[in-house]
């Protein structure tokens, strides 16, 4: 046994399970150690050493007694059922605007539902960084300064730019503006990051 599998209680535990199992599923199909060994290859001794732990499963030993049964293979090693599939949001505030993760994977292409009060962040300050973004309006009215351009999203609206043009985008009016943005990693580090203080 490798020395890190040692210090992973978890896979220690799967593991261990294993032999228990494979020994329950023939004995309750009625099929000997010698009948599986002539469905899989595999000797009676390799078979007899794996249901009692002496053998170490790997998947060319568990893939064809998994075909020999007709389960799927995580039946045989008791794989834990998938996680919980809702993203728990911890809400990012920054100079008035909330930023709410919509995805849980790290890297790649990322999603965000922002929330954006009126006269936070100061003054329109145009940015420029790698990539592309896509924003989508949920409520009110979000103003979207790109390089020469001056644009009024309403609610329904998208916009989607190169992210190397000159670009800025808050509340248009007087009231709160909520949207979803879309970027890859290079506009996550420019739009999470605190603003610089200036000399």
């Amino acid at each position: 046994m490798k020395e890190r599998d040692r210090d992973d209680p978890e896979l220690e535990s799967v593991l261990s399970g294993v032999g228990p199992r494979l020994r329950r599923l023939r004995k309750d199909r009625g099929v000997t150690l010698a009948a599986l060994s002539a469905a899989t290859g595999i000797s009676v001794s390799t078979l007899s050493r794996l249901e009692s732990g002496g053998r170490r499963p790997s998947l060319e030993l568990m893939l064809p007694i998994a075909r020999a049964h007709e389960v799927p293979l995580d039946d045989l090693v008791g794989a834990a059922p998938v996680g919980d599939p809702r993203v728990r949001a911890k809400p990012i505030v920054q100079h008035g605007r909330t930023m709410l993760p919509l995805t849980a994977r790290p890297g790649g292409l990322q999603a965000y539902k922002l929330i954006q009060e009126p006269g936070s962040g100061g003054p329109p300050e145009q940015r420029t960084h790698e990539g592309y973004e896509w924003l989508f309006v949920l409520s009110g009215k979000l103003r979207l300064l790109l390089a020469e351009h001056d644009l009024v999203l309403e609610p329904g609206e998208a916009a989607e730019f190169d992210t190397r043009l000159p670009h800025w985008f808050g509340p248009a009016e007087d009231e709160r503006v909520e949207f979803l943005s879309l970027f890859g990693p290079q506009g996550e580090r420019m739009h999470v990051r605190a603003k610089p203080r200036r000399a």
